[in-house]
């Protein structure tokens, strides 16, 4: 039995011209997230994580924090593009064509995101498919192909790093949730957080969803971030 620790991203650039890449506080999340790590004593076998930019840095992030904390070396992480977040911009766009101006107000970005849930629920549901993306389907079985992955060929701890979509879905695929549950988890899942499955060589049991144990102190209670 083993444990798969699943990690969103520490905070990126929402609204900015290139949303792929971490902002100062989600570097900083990232290497707390390590500091942390090392401070529980655990090491891990294996490293899987999405193609994105902000996947990458999350990683460097955490990496860069154990091995300030004394932490044994963390192996070399196995690049998993069905471990990428779908292409909000496409989504939204498959339900509202028209431009979104850039979200600079809480009224903005709560439209911004209505906008998400009703193309995420149209994508699920196959009533729309947005330019350039994978069918639902093909979305969700990226993510089970990892799932198998960890639990055929691994027997102890494993870190994945990953976005909001991916880890709600594969949360969603362990409990059988209905799609507007699975749309609830990821919109509520925070930056940096933890999320952690108990794995045989036949299922994944879910243990946390959504922790931020790193951050649990009140010197970091401005670090808590959700985009």
């Amino acid at each position: 039995m083993g444990t798969l620790y699943l990690v969103r991203h520490g905070q990126a650039s929402f609204g900015a011209d290139d949303y792929d890449q971490l902002s100062e506080q989600g570097q900083r999340q990232s290497q707390r997230l390590g500091e942390y790590f090392a401070f529980k004593g655990l090491a891990f076998e294996a490293v899987l994580t999405g193609t994105l930019k902000r996947h990458a840095q999350t990683f460097a992030g955490i990496r860069s924090g154990m091995e300030a904390a004394g932490a044994p070396a963390l192996p070399e992480p196995s690049a998993w593009p069905g471990l990428n977040e779908y292409d909000s911009v496409a989504v939204i766009a498959a339900v509202h064509p028209e431009a979104l101006q850039k979200p600079s107000t809480p009224e903005l970005y709560k439209h911004h995101f209505r906008l998400l849930r009703q193309g995420l629920a149209r994508w699920m549901a196959g009533d729309a498919q947005p330019v350039g993306m994978p069918s639902y389907a093909e979305f969700s079985a990226g993510i089970a192909a990892a799932l198998e992955h960890v639990r055929t060929r691994h027997t102890g701890n494993v870190l994945l790093v990953s976005s909001g979509g991916p880890i709600s879905t594969a949360v969603g695929q362990v409990l059988g949730t209905a799609p507007e549950t699975t749309i609830d988890l990821n919109m509520r899942i925070r930056n940096s957080a933890v999320t952690e499955f108990v794995y045989t060589p036949s299922r994944h049991v879910l243990l946390t969803y959504n922790t931020l144990p790193h951050l649990d102190h009140p010197d970091h209670a401005g670090w808590v971030t959700f985009a």
